[in-house]
């Protein structure tokens, strides 16, 4: 067994991770390339992989696990984008509309299943840490 697996193995047995997050980073561990120096850490070698999920993760100040940790499967957005088809025409001027008046442009007619891919593809270098005053901290990424 080398020493990742074991590592992802004990984080499991000690509570640090739950099982389906260590059963993610197994699988990442199965699909990264083979490590040809020394240099070479996991984490850079996991990030190769297409990710699954886009997680946000709320943690109050003094504690040391998220209160708020929710997963959301990337293939939901994918679905979501086939079912745009069947938003009238007029429902779709009116959130995009809306979204304009926020600053968020979005053109309904270019929303292909193309664009969402390279869309989930970006988002696996996405990473936002965000910590204030209190010592909340919120973290958006993709794994």
């Amino acid at each position: 067994m080398n020493d990742d697996r074991r590592r992802i193995l004990e984080m499991i047995a000690k509570g640090t991770i739950s099982v389906a997050e260590g059963e993610e980073l197994l699988d990442a561990l199965k699909a990264a390339p083979p490590a040809v120096s020394g240099d070479t850490k996991p984490e850079k070698a996991w990030s190769t992989a297409q990710p699954r999920y886009l997680r946000v993760e709320v943690t109050e100040a003094g504690r040391d696990k998220p209160t708020v940790n929710v997963r959301v499967p990337l293939q939901l957005v994918r679905a979501g984008v086939k079912l745009t088809s069947l938003i009238p025409k007029e429902a779709q001027q009116q959130v995009s509309a809306a979204l304009g008046d926020k600053g968020i442009e979005l053109d309904w007619a270019n929303l292909s299943p193309q664009a969402v891919e390279e869309l989930i593809e970006s988002l696996a270098e996405l990473t936002v840490d965000i910590d204030d005053e209190s010592g909340d901290r919120v973290r958006v990424f993709c794994e």
